[in-house]
C-alpha cells in the first residue's frame, strides 16, 4: 500500500489495485495482474501511478489519462518507484527493482529507454525516491545515487547479516529532500546527505552522506517513519509464551522515539491487536504515512490500522475520562483555538457539577466566577442549583455585583438566607454589596421585623443603619450610628453633610470620640458655630474645656471671648497647660488669672502673672518664699534684668549658704561677684565655696580673653575699613557736562571753555560751583558738603578744586 494526502492505493495477493478515501472506502478499483502486486508508487501530484506484481509485470499509468506504459519481465518485480514530479513532461521516469535496478526514461518519440543503474548484488529490495536522490537497498546494503550528477554517493552495508533479508526486510524513509532514515533488523541509522567542499572534490562525487544519529532497538523493525525530529517504529515482536515455553509472535508495537547520537529515549509504545498477528513475520508488516495530516498506516495481511498524533481534543477526553476536570479545564483554554470537539464551557460546568458531588462548595462557587463569566442565565442556574443543596452560603461570596449585574430576586434570596441564620454573614454581605443591587425596602423591613425580636442586637442595628444609608435617609441612619457609638459616624456626617442634624447631638459625639469630634467642628466652623458648640456644652465643662483648648491651639484670637472663662477650665481640669496658655494668650484678664492661680496656690502660674503685671519682687519673693528654688529664682533675676532685683536676691540669700553657694555659680556674668562676697560673713559655712570661686576667677578670666579678642577684630576691621576708604578718596572723579551744580542747578562745566572757572568736588560725588559754597565762618580751610551735613549723612571733605 502507499499513500498519498488525497487517498490510498491499496494492491492484493490477488492482483487488484485499490483507491480508498481516507475513511477506508472504495472510490476505483483496477485489475492488474492474477497474482500478487508487490509495489505501488505514486508520483507527489497523485495524478500517477506505479505499479509491479510477482509475475514480472510493470505498469505506469495516468489515474486521469489515457497515458500508460507497460512492460513484462522474466522475473518477478518486487520494486517499482516513479520520479516525484512524473507529472512534468521532462521528468517522465520510472525505477523497476529485480535482480537489477533499472532506470526508464521517456525519449524521443514517447519511447521508453531503460538503462542498469546497479546489478551483482542481489535482489533489490526497497526504493524510496524524494527530489533528485534515490535510495534503494539490496542484499548486501543501502545505496544512494545522485540524478543530477548519475553518481552513486554512499554505501551503508547491512549491520547484521545472519538475518535473511528477504525475511527481515529493509525500511526506507525520507524525512525531508537530504535526510534519510534506514531501518534494518534492530539498527536504525539516520543519513544526511550535504555537498563536498570544492577543495576536497578530486574525484569524488560532490555531495557525500553522514550518519548522525545510529541506535539499535530491541524489536525487528518493520516500517520507519518520521514525526517532528521523533521518530515512529513500527516493530515485530517475539516472546516467549509462559505455557509451551516456545517462542511466538506477539501483538506488533508502534513505538515514538527520540532519536540520541547512540542511543534513542522512548516516548510512548503502543501494542497493535490485528488478526492473525500469531501467524506474521516481520516483512507482513509495513508503515506508510502521510506527511501533510500526520496519519500513519499499519498494513498487515488482513488489517490496515490508522493511527494518527494525538491532539489537544484526544488528551481532553483522556483527562475527562480520568476525571482531572481542573487540568483538563486548562488545557482547553490554552488550545481554544485548535480544539474541535470540545467546549471550554461544557468542560466548566462538568468540573463544577463534579466539584459539588463531591461536597467542595466552596470550591465549586469560586470556579463559578471563571467558568461561567457573564452569561447571566448560567449564574442564575447555579445559584438555584445551590439553593437546592442548601449551599447559597457558598456561592455568595462569588457572586457577580458589576458587569454581568444578576436579577435583584437572586440577591434577595441570598440575603434572606443569611437573615435567618447568620447575623454577621448577613451584615458583611449589606456592606460589600452594592445597594442596587436589591430592592432595598424589602430588605429593610425584613430586618424591622427581625429586630422587633430581639431589639438590641448591634449586627442588625448596624446593618439597618448601612441599609438606611443605601436609601438615603440619612437622619435615621446617624440616630443609630450614635446609638450604637459606631465609628462611621463621622464618616457618615462629612460624606452627606449632616452638619444640621447634629447639632444637638453634640454633647453624644464628645462623648464618644471627643478628639474625632472636635477636629470636625472646628474643620468646619462654617456650618456650627463656635458660639453653638460652647452653648451645648454649657453643661459639660471638661468637654467645653477640650472643644476650648484645641481651639487655642488652632488659632490664639478666635475664641478669645472665652479666654477668661478659659482660665477656670485650665485650673480645674488642665493644669499643665495653664501656663502656656497665660503666655500666649493676650486677651485673658491678669487680674481675674492672678485671683484664681493666687486661690489654688498655683506658685509657677502667679510668679508668671506678677512678674507680667510688673511685680517682679513680689514675683521673686514668692519663688524664694514658696519654691525655695535658687535656680529658678536666679533664672527669673536675668530674664527681668534688674539691679534692684538682683539686690533683693542677695539680700534673701546672704543668711542661707546653700542659696549663697547658687549666687557664686551663676552671678558672675550679671552682677559683680565682690558685692556679695563682702556681705558675706565671717565664719560661715558655705559648701563648695571653693569651687565657685574657682569658677567666679575662671569666668572673669573668660570675660577678660573674649573682650581682648573683640578689641583685635575690631581694631583690626577698623584699620582695613580705613585703607580702603583712603583708597576710594584717592581715585578720581569724572567730571563732564552732564553733570550739574548741587546749589544753582547749572551745569558744572561752562558752555564757554575759553572762560575760567572754580569746581569743588566732594568725596560723597556732589559738586559746587566755588561761589555758590556758602563761605566758612571757622579758621580752619576745609569745607563740609551742604547736602550731605544737612542730611546727617557725614562730612564730606573737597577732594579736588579746579581752576582755570
Amino acid at each position: 500500500m502507499t499513500v498519498h494526502e488525497k487517498f490510498l492505493a491499496l494492491g492484493t495477493h490477488y492482483g487488484k489495485v485499490y483507491l480508498l478515501d481516507v475513511q477506508g472506502n472504495i472510490t476505483q478499483k483496477f485489475d492488474v495482474s492474477p497474482v500478487k502486486i508487490n509495489q505501488i508508487s505514486l508520483d507527489e501530484s497523485g495524478e500517477h501511478m506505479g505499479v509491479c506484481s510477482e509475475d514480472g509485470k510493470v505498469q505506469v499509468f495516468g489515474l486521469y489519462s489515457a497515458e500508460e506504459f507497460h512492460e513484462t519481465f522474466d522475473c518477478p518485480i518486487k520494486i517499482v518507484a516513479v520520479h516525484p514530479q512524473f507529472v512534468r513532461s521532462h521528468f517522465k521516469q520510472f525505477v523497476t527493482g529485480g535482480k537489477k535496478l533499472l532506470l526508464y526514461e521517456r525519449g524521443w518519440m514517447n519511447r521508453w529507454k531503460p538503462s542498469v543503474l546497479h546489478e551483482g548484488e542481489g535482489n533489490i529490495r526497497n526504493v524510496k525516491w524524494r527530489g533528485h536522490l534515490i535510495a534503494w537497498a539490496n542484499n548486501m546494503g543501502v545505496k544512494i545515487l545522485d540524478m543530477i550528477s548519475k553518481q552513486r554517493i554512499t554505501n551503508v552495508p547491512r549491520d547484521d547479516i545472519s538475518l535473511r533479508p528477504d525475511m527481515y526486510p529493509c525500511s526506507l524513509c525520507w524525512k525531508d529532500n537530504l535526510t534519510l532514515i534506514i531501518g534494518w533488523g534492530n539498527s536504525v541509522k539516520i543519513c544526511s546527505v550535504k555537498e563536498r567542499h570544492a577543495s576536497e572534490m578530486r574525484d569524488l562525487p560532490n555531495r557525500y552522506v553522514e550518519i548522525v544519529f545510529q541506535f539499535d532497538t530491541e524489536f525487528y523493525i518493520s516500517g520507519l517513519a518520521p514525526l517532528c525530529d521523533q521518530l515512529v517504529v513500527l516493530s515485530y515482536v517475539k516472546e516467549i509464551s509462559d505455557k509451551t515455553e516456545v517462542e511466538c509472535c506477539a501483538r506488533p508495537r508502534l513505538d515514538i522515539v527520540q532519536p540520541l547520537p547512540e542511543s534513542c529515549e522512548e516516548i510512548s509504545s503502543d501494542a497493535l491487536t490485528v488478526r492473525g498477528f500469531q501467524e506474521n513475520e516481520c516483512r507482513d508488516y509495513h508503515l506508510e504515512y502521510s506527511e501533510g495530516e500526520s496519519l500513519f498506516y499499519i498494513i498487515s495481511p488482513r488489517d490496515v490500522v490508522v493511527a494518527k498524533e494525538r491532539d489537544q481534543d484526544d488528551h481532553i477526553d483522556w483527562l475527562l475520562e480520568k476525571k482531572k476536570y481542573e487540568e483538563a479545564l486548562m488545557a482547553a483554554e490554552i488550545s481554544q483555538k485548535t480544539i474541535k470537539k470540545h467546549k471550554i464551557l461544557d468542560i466548566g460546568l462538568a468540573y463544577i457539577n463534579h466539584l459539588v458531588e463531591k461536597g467542595e462548595y466552596d470550591l465549586a462557587a469560586r470556579k463559578c466566577q471563571k467558568i461561567l463569566g457573564k452569561n447571566t442565565e448560567l449564574w442564575e442556574f447555579e445559584v438555584y442549583k445551590f439553593k437546592e443543596i442548601g449551599q447559597l452560603k457558598a456561592i455568595s461570596r462569588y457572586l457577580p455585583r458589576r458587569d454581568p449585574v444578576l436579577k435583584p430576586l437572586i440577591y434577595e434570596m441570598v440575603l434572606h438566607e443569611f437573615l435567618e441564620s447568620d447575623y454577621e454573614g448577613f451584615a458583611t454581605l449589606i456592606k460589600e454589596w452594592p445597594g442596587d443591587l436589591y430592592n432595598n425596602t424589602i430588605i429593610v423591613q425584613a430586618v424591622v421585623d427581625h429586630l422587633k425580636k430581639d431589639p438590641q442586637n448591634r449586627t442588625l442595628l448596624r446593618t439597618l443603619a448601612e441599609l438606611y444609608t443605601y436609601d438615603q435617609r440619612y437622619g435615621r441612619a446617624l440616630e443609630i450610628y450614635l446609638t450604637l457609638r459606631h465609628k462611621d459616624v463621622f464618616q457618615l456626617i462629612h460624606k452627606h453633610n449632616l452638619f444640621s442634624s447634629i447639632r444637638d447631638k453634640i454633647v453624644l459625639l464628645m462623648d464618644f470620640d471627643s478628639e474625632k469630634a472636635v477636629d470636625m467642628l472646628l474643620d468646619n466652623e462654617d456650618k456650627i458655630s463656635i458660639d453653638r458648640v460652647v452653648e451645648e456644652l454649657e453643661n459639660r465643662p471638661e468637654l467645653q474645656h477640650v472643644y476650648l483648648h484645641k481651639l487655642f491651639k488652632r488659632d490664639h484670637h478666635k475664641g478669645q471671648r472665652y479666654h477668661e472663662k478659659q482660665i477656670s477650665l485650665y485650673a480645674e481640669y488642665d493644669r499643665p497647660n495653664l501656663l502656656p496658655f497665660l503666655r500666649d494668650s493676650t486677651h485673658c484678664p491678669l487680674e481675674k488669672a492672678l485671683e484664681i492661680c493666687q486661690q489654688r496656690n498655683f506658685v509657677e502660674e502667679t510668679v508668671y502673672l506678677l512678674s507680667r503685671m510688673g511685680n517682679s519682687r513680689s514675683a521673686l519673693k514668692m519663688i524664694m518664699e514658696e519654691l525655695q528654688d535658687v535656680d529658678k529664682a536666679i533664672e527669673f533675676a536675668k530674664e527681668q534684668d534688674d539691679g534692684e532685683l538682683w539686690e533683693d536676691l542677695i539680700l534673701y540669700s546672704i543668711d542661707k549658704p546653700p542659696f549663697i553657694t547658687g549666687l557664686l555659680n551663676n552671678i558672675g556674668t550679671h552682677v559683680d561677684p565682690i558685692l556679695l562676697i563682702h556681705r558675706i560673713k565671717e565664719g560661715m559655712e558655705i559648701p563648695n565655696l571653693r569651687d565657685s570661686l574657682v569658677k567666679i576667677l575662671q569666668d572673669y578670666n573668660l570675660q577678660i580673653l573674649l573682650r581682648e579678642g573683640c578689641k583685635k577684630i575690631l581694631v583690626a576691621d577698623s584699620l582695613s575699613l580705613l585703607k580702603k576708604m583712603h583708597r576710594t578718596q584717592m581715585k578720581g572723579v569724572l567730571v563732564d557736562e552732564e553733570n550739574i551744580c548741587e546749589s544753582c542747578l547749572s551745569p558744572i562745566l561752562p558752555s564757554d571753555a575759553s572762560k575760567s572757572f572754580n569746581v569743588v568736588v566732594f568725596h560723597c560725588r556732589h559738586m559746587f560751583h566755588k561761589e555758590c559754597l556758602p563761605v566758612s565762618n571757622t579758621v580752619s580751610s576745609v569745607q563740609f558738603c551742604n547736602i550731605c551735613s544737612a542730611k546727617h549723612r557725614g562730612p564730606g571733605s573737597a577732594i579736588l578744586e579746579m581752576k582755570k
